[in-house]
């Protein structure tokens, strides 16, 4: 599906990342340099090229895990002021995360002895300001969610931690993909999944785009990077020359 939008959602502009090796008596890796990327509503942009490229950096990049040493990255969500990423305070980014960008890494990083239940249902929970009703129904649609990613019931209310890693990047999907977000940024969200939960992310990913979110991700898997890509952009190009 397309969209008659034409202002990206994100955008990379003139973007660089060095790497400063302390330990290496300060020595420099430069990994990216002037990197100009958009990315539209309703677009899937893979990021293709072998291990050791630097895609994931990218991703962390704009989720500002890593801050760019050079350039601009814009993020904007409809209705509202472009946010850049490289330039915005602590406060910004908190609230960017929350509602604009969504990011499903490559680990489950929650808190020890919440459930799996609870997890999901968090990004949802933290909008009901205390409204039981509101609180109810993020936990009904956590369920919804856990069910059709095919964790079992009997391990809802049992901390992730103790899941196999396929179980716990169902969950991560789930509490990352929960709450409709403007951009989503996929880390090999399928790595580990089995053929029919892989086809289950697949599935809602082409949902995401539907409803007009722009993503950028790294697929592990050529078939499911054919799959979900409405465009591939090969990270080599990005390559400083240094």
């Amino acid at each position: 599906m397309t969209h008659p939008v034409s202002t990206p959602i994100l955008q990379l502009l003139g973007v660089a990342k060095r790497f400063t090796l302390h330990h290496q008596h300060g020595a420099v890796l430069p990994v990216f340099d002037n990197v100009n990327l958009a990315v539209m509503p309703g677009e899937c942009v893979v990021l293709d090229g072998p291990s050791g490229m630097g895609k994931s950096t990218l991703l962390k990049l704009v989720y500002a895990n890593y801050r760019a040493s050079a350039g601009r990255i814009l993020v904007q969500a409809p209705d509202q002021p472009a946010v850049d990423v490289t330039q915005a305070s602590p406060r910004e980014l908190v609230a960017m995360r929350r509602h604009t960008i969504g990011y499903v890494s490559q680990f489950l990083r929650v808190i020890p002895r919440v459930s799996a239940l609870d997890v999901v249902a968090e990004p949802l929970a933290e909008d009901a300001a205390g409204d039981e009703q509101a609180l109810h129904a993020a936990r009904e649609t956590a369920k919804a969610w856990l069910a059709r990613l095919r964790i079992p019931e009997r391990l809802w209310p049992l901390p992730p931690a103790t899941f196999s890693g396929g179980e716990q990047q169902r969950v991560n999907i789930a509490r990352n993909l929960i709450k409709p977000r403007p951009l989503l940024l996929l880390d090999e969200p399928t790595a580990s999944l089995d053929a029919a939960n892989t086809q289950t992310v697949v599935e809602l990913i082409g949902e995401a785009r539907a409803r007009g979110a722009a993503l950028m991700g790294i697929f592990h898997d050529a078939h499911v990077g054919d799959a979900v890509a409405t465009r591939r952009v090969p990270v080599a190009g990005f390559r400083s020359a240094a």
